[in-house]
């Protein structure tokens, strides 16, 4: 049984056969057509859109300002105060920044609720007090001004003080600074300036923030200078601020900071890959198969070299 079963070598003639057993024409041109869609690829990669943990920036185009006034509904003209601060309140464009002047002097701001009313406390000064109001919307843009409103403060002698020992012709107690501040970011200091005018140093000024601060300052003099604060979170925070001298004298101030929401995609995680990085990793594998298809070609032209030196020695030596 086992005589039957016999291993005969493959007998080879020595000719050359008439093609190679790889088609490296089409293999090439499928090797360009990957590199080229790679390389595509590889550009497009290189400015991706934005995507879930991408920052993307976003603008405003400037459109027409505020075209309808704020109204101030109280105080109405004619009325006479004899303390300070008092309440101003109306209605106004919403979601616009309302500003009170008196006397064409910065007295305040607020905000402009979604149900277009205002309401926040202003200083006033000794005598007649002209007020008018002012809208801005979130591009800074002034609308028209309210009709003005003429009220008196009939100033009282501080707290304790004997009447016939007030000067109404004295330096009155004022505080100034800006009237908003945009742009301020959660973790970002705000710097905010601050003149006391008037009055008799030494002075006591206090600062409440808005957002459950609150800051004693004292200073000697009338310089101007900066307190500092910083918020947590975004929102728009009306910043008290109630300054007294020696004599007793009172001032107020209210302004408004708005502070924009932090962006949500600042820090990337280590761990997500751009898609750029996943592209970079098939290089080496396109150039490894570029390297084997290239090495087997070369292969083959040296077997057949080998092949032809065999079967033709004759021609080779002559």
């Amino acid at each position: 049984m086992l005589e039957r079963f016999k291993i005969i070598h493959h007998s080879h003639s020595g000719k050359l056969r008439p093609h190679e057993f790889t088609s490296y024409g089409p293999l090439a041109v499928l090797l360009v057509l990957v590199g080229v869609a790679l390389m595509i690829s590889s550009v497009q990669a290189a400015s991706p859109p934005p995507q879930a943990e991408s920052i993307g920036l976003t603008g405003r185009m400037p459109g027409p300002p505020p075209k309808t006034a704020a109204t101030i509904t109280s105080p109405t003209s004619g009325q006479r105060f004899t303390e300070s601060p008092i309440t101003v309140e109306g209605t106004c464009p919403a979601k616009t920044l309302v500003e009170i002047y008196k006397n064409d002097i910065f007295a305040g701001s607020g905000t402009c609720s979604d149900s277009g009313t205002f309401k926040f406390d202003i200083d006033l000064m000794y005598g007649a007090n002209t007020l008018i109001a002012k809208v801005y919307d979130e591009l800074n843009q002034p609308g028209p001004d309210s009709a003005p409103v003429n009220i008196f403060y009939d100033a009282s002698p501080p707290q304790g003080a004997p009447l016939a020992g007030l000067n109404f012709g004295g330096p009155q107690l004022l505080l100034s600074t800006d009237s908003v501040y945009r742009g301020i970011f959660p973790g970002k200091e705000l710097s905010v300036p601050i003149s006391i005018l008037g009055g008799t140093p030494p002075f006591a000024l206090n600062i409440q923030w808005g957002d459950n601060n609150n800051k004693l300052i004292p200073r000697d003099n009338n310089t101007p200078f900066k307190a500092n604060h910083t918020y947590k979170k975004p929102g728009n925070y009306p910043i008290t601020m109630q300054a007294t001298d020696a004599v007793g004298r009172v001032a107020f101030l209210s302004v408004v900071a708005i502070v924009n929401g932090q962006p949500s995609g600042t820090g990337i995680s280590s761990t997500v890959a751009p898609p750029t990085n996943k592209l970079l990793a098939l290089w080496p594998l396109y150039t490894s198969a570029v390297a084997i298809v290239i090495s087997f070609w070369l292969g083959e032209r040296r077997e057949k070299h080998i092949l032809e030196s065999r079967q033709y020695p004759t021609q080779r030596t002559a």
